[in-house]
């Protein structure tokens, strides 16, 4: 399947908007995850959020922490974790060489997306680094530039 036909399935139900803004980010990696029945028909309400989620490797498998999903409206609420470790499903191959590349300590993995790809879950993971904070004064800098760059050209162009 090509890149553009494996884009245009992906139904993405949350971001991470407050990752592109804290971290530099260095590679990004996709990982099936491993959720229960109501954690899926949450998932499909877009009910969860992926602030303060970080992933680990833990005995060379990969898990997700802090992920909150909303309890299922239609489920019964003593089954309900919202902020349970969930299992992350990648290739063991992938995983030693993401661990290889953790072992650096100003580096982290943090999701960025989740979606759906066809009726599974997925999760995009990305490799990042700290951003310090005259970096982030200079990312809304440039933004604001380019903002007024277009706000010039739109009245130019009319």
């Amino acid at each position: 399947m090509s890149k553009d036909r494996k884009e245009e399935n992906k139904n993405i139900v949350a971001q991470n908007k407050k990752a592109f803004h804290d971290f530099f980010i260095i590679e990004k990696y996709e990982a099936g995850i491993i959720l229960k029945g109501n954690e899926v028909k949450s998932l499909r309400e877009h009910k969860v959020n992926l602030k303060d989620s970080y992933a680990r490797i833990k005995n060379d498998e990969l898990f997700l922490y802090n992920m909150h999903i909303s309890p299922y409206s239609k489920s019964r609420i003593e089954e309900t974790q919202p902020y349970r470790t969930r299992k992350l499903l990648m290739h063991k191959n992938q995983i030693r060489k993401l661990s290889g590349k953790l072992n650096d300590k100003s580096t982290t993995l943090v999701p960025l997306n989740v979606y759906f790809a066809g009726h599974l879950a997925k999760v995009e993971l990305a490799l990042v680094k700290a951003k310090l904070k005259y970096d982030k004064r200079e990312d809304l800098e440039r933004k604001a530039q380019e903002r007024e760059v277009q706000r010039t050209l739109k009245n130019f162009n009319r």
